[in-house]
């Protein structure tokens, strides 16, 4: 994100009333496009999104290796930590799995 825009989007957060700091398809937004800037991935979906205390939980999907054919790609599932104003404080890998196989970690969520 450049200047104009980091400048633009603070500008309208102080300019809608609410004082409460970005949107939850704000975040989701910018979450994706930290982890993918930091780990040179793309994520493809968000699995999971929390408010916390401290800020935002979500869990990702990201493609980690791409195969031929596609259900054999190699998934990766991440747990990424936001402050409040939806700037990614951490990151971790979950687990990873074929993209044609379910994820027997889960177990029921």
């Amino acid at each position: 994100m450049n200047d104009s825009q980091n400048t633009s989007e603070s500008s309208r957060r102080q300019t809608d009333g609410t004082g409460k700091g970005p949107t939850p398809m704000e975040v989701l937004r910018e979450a994706r496009a930290q982890l993918a800037e930091l780990t040179g991935m793309d994520a493809e979906t968000v699995t999971s999104f929390d408010r916390t205390e401290d800020g935002w939980t979500l869990e990702v999907e990201v493609l980690e290796l791409s195969r031929v054919p596609d259900t054999m790609s190699l998934m990766a599932s991440y747990q990424v930590e936001l402050d409040s104003e939806g700037q990614l404080t951490g990151y971790r890998r979950l687990g990873r799995y074929e993209r044609g196989r379910s994820d027997a970690r889960r177990g029921g969520r």
